[in-house]
């Protein structure tokens, strides 16, 4: 479908139309279900119900960040994406880690299945680029709202070595949070998600 040309701030008014995983408004419907705000079909259509859920969840991601403090802009545009209870969380890493004197920012939170594909066709059938991920389409915890990567960076370049990322670990709260880097099969280091989550 053709989504209007509304604009928004991040914590402004929600303009009919504006497209939330605008690629899979069904996804964005589902995602705003799962937060509590969206209660009727999904049927794909950036309707009026959709709008005013989305408008409520900007209004909570507006609440959460009053309350447990914004970073730089690419950070809260990801935090965006996530549940309330995600957001929550990511906030309050982001909030010890900054203040253990690192320079953390999320670059990665939920993820259609369309941006999933995209990522999962890197280093794949002569695209160009590494391989960025082993998850296709529909087998990422990024689609569930619950999941967040984040960045390392000193003197704003950012670390690839794995050592900052075992650094600022101890920021995140296990009984809440799961780190990527504490797996045994295949470490993530820059990867969080909730230990408890339900599937969109």
């Amino acid at each position: 479908m053709a989504f209007g040309t509304g604009q928004r701030n991040l914590f402004g008014h929600c303009y009919m139309s504006y497209p939330f995983f605008p690629d899979d408004v069904a996804f964005a419907q589902r995602f705003l279900a799962r937060a509590g705000f969206y209660r009727a079909a999904i049927d794909g259509d950036w309707g009026p119900k959709t709008d005013h859920a989305y408008d409520a969840f900007v209004r909570e991601t507006a609440r959460i960040a009053a309350e447990l403090g914004t970073f730089d802009a690419r950070s809260e545009r990801h935090i965006a994406t996530l549940l309330p209870e995600a957001q929550k969380a990511a906030r309050l890493f982001l909030k010890k880690a900054i203040g253990g004197g690192h320079d953390v920012r999320i670059l990665s939170g939920t993820r259609s299945y369309a941006e999933q594909a995209t990522l999962f066709r890197k280093g794949r059938w002569g695209n160009p680029g590494p391989r960025v991920t082993n998850a296709r389409p529909g087998q990422s915890l990024h689609h569930h709202g619950v999941a967040w990567d984040i960045g390392v960076f000193k003197n704003g370049q950012y670390q690839t070595a794995q050592a900052p990322y075992v650094a600022v670990a101890k920021y995140h709260d296990p009984a809440t949070t799961e780190w990527g880097g504490s797996w045994k099969s295949f470490k993530d280091t820059p990867h969080y998600q909730l230990r408890q989550y339900v599937k969109l």
